[in-house]
């Protein structure tokens, strides 16, 4: 039997930085993953979409590049080679964290871990089963697709995220999404630039339901322009095979409906992996997830959980990496260096999304009188020489302190300009601050000054109002 400070179980972004941050404080550490490395976002989830969200981009991009006086002939795509080179991206990176996972001397045991008391972690792997015994144990097991109690979900041609990513590729004329959320919209996003006619199918009434709702409004508008279909408050009765194609039958409006297509996407959620995690005897609290405290460590003293696995936790994996930094500086006996209630949001549709902190009908939902600002990014010099669509910057302040409560952005680059925004919230900064910044002309960026200038009455881009 092995003695370890602490095991990790599951190596995606937060069991990975977590095991390796614990190491650097001199802990000696043992890190689990029954699959890859990298867990479900560098494998099947952030980065493979992100790559073939590029491919698509580009290629639309070519498609409309004589705007620019730029002439390409026959322009086309190999959807082979696209997922060949998502694959190469994956492996890349895949390859690196290994690297650093054994530069920090931690110990890689890959398997399947169950534990089986409080300090004791059994790990069935292709040689036999590896018992471990730990100080601390820090749960970043993840979560998996959600399939939807669908009629018809498991005919062939019918596929979560993950198997849509581990296929080797197919350049599909018709595709159905059901889910109008991030996954959805990003996928949609993907096979329409490459020529697919996508519909999607949203239960809610409106794409991103949590997002805010000019977002919503904004995406809906440009997936109309680029002939994606968007039936939103719609309900998905049952999915047929006919011939080669498959047929989704759904409400909309009080009126049935179908739509054919060679292939259907279910992007209705994630839920977190935890079957088969716990021995008998061991109740840690769940509910929907692992209920744990304010140092991510659960109702079982010297346990902890991060991630997509927690309770009401946010599923992004920047969250998860964040979670495991300050759980393993709790371990540690240190105190948590990151501020883990200001989480940015991002998703990677053309033009990208991303929000931070409260939008104004949230802040208004709880009681806090606000000022906005919002700029449209069709005046900015940036996104017209890049023929960017119709975007905008929008930022929220508190309005007695004028500090800033949060910010929704829909413009190129908006998952690179949110950290500015996002630094600004964990700061506390006030308008009059962000107001002092320069910022580079010519530049995304400009966008924020003006919508910061908006809220005082003073930007310079903004037509006054008659």
């Amino acid at each position: 039997m092995q003695n370890y400070d602490l095991i990790v179980i599951g190596a995606g972004p937060g069991g990975y930085e977590a095991a390796i941050r614990a190491a650097k404080y001199g802990l000696n550490v043992a890190l689990a993953e029954v699959n890859e490395v990298g867990g479900t976002c560098l494998n099947t989830g952030c980065i493979p979409t992100k790559t073939l969200m590029h491919a698509a981009h580009l290629y639309h991009e070519m498609t409309a590049c004589e705007e620019l006086g730029v002439y390409a002939k026959e322009v086309s795509f190999d959807i082979e080679k696209i997922y060949a080179r998502k694959d190469d991206v994956v492996s890349k990176l895949r390859t690196g964290i290994e690297f650093l996972l054994k530069a920090n001397k931690v110990s890689m045991i890959k398997g399947k871990a169950v534990i089986t008391s409080v300090n004791t972690v059994s790990i069935m792997t292709s040689e036999g089963t590896v018992v471990v015994k730990a100080s601390n144990i820090l749960i970043a097991s993840g979560s998996v697709p959600a399939r939807p109690p669908i009629e018809g979900m498991n005919l062939p041609g019918v596929m979560t995220s993950k198997e849509m990513l581990e296929q080797a590729g197919t350049a599909y004329k018709e595709l159905t999404i059901i889910g109008g959320g991030v996954i959805g919209v990003e996928f949609a996003s993907i096979f329409a630039g490459l020529g697919c006619e996508v519909t999607v199918i949203e239960a809610m009434d409106r794409l991103l339901p949590t997002m805010d709702r000019e977002i919503s409004q904004n995406l809906n508008m440009i997936f109309k322009k680029r002939g994606i279909k968007v039936f939103a408050a719609a309900s998905v009765e049952r999915i047929e095979q006919e011939g080669q194609g498959l047929i989704c039958h759904f409400t909309w409006k009080g009126k049935a409906q179908s739509v054919k297509a060679e292939a259907v996407l279910a992007a209705t959620g994630r839920h977190a992996n935890i079957e088969g995690l716990f021995s008998e005897g061991i109740n840690v609290k769940c509910e929907r997830g692992i209920v744990v405290d304010e140092h991510f460590q659960t109702s079982i003293p010297g346990i902890y959980a991060i991630g997509d696995v927690i309770h009401g936790g946010i599923q992004l994996a920047h969250a998860a990496s964040a979670q495991g930094l300050n759980a393993v500086a709790h371990i540690a006996g240190k105190l948590p260096e990151i501020d883990v209630a200001t989480v940015p949001s991002c998703i990677y549709t053309n033009p990208e999304i991303a929000s931070v902190g409260l939008s104004a009908d949230k802040a208004k939902s709880r009681g806090i009188e606000v000022k906005t600002g919002k700029f449209l990014m069709s005046g900015n010099g940036k996104s017209m020489i890049e023929m960017q669509d119709r975007g905008f910057i929008k930022v929220v302040f508190d309005a007695e302190s004028e500090v800033i409560l949060g910010a929704g952005l829909m413009c190129a680059r908006a998952t690179d300009l949110i950290s500015e925004l996002a630094a600004a919230i964990v700061n506390k900064l006030t308008l009059s601050q962000l107001n002092s910044v320069i910022r580079p002309h010519p530049t995304f960026s400009e966008g924020i000054t003006e919508a910061v200038e908006a809220t005082l009455g003073m930007a310079i881009h903004i037509a006054p109002p008659k």
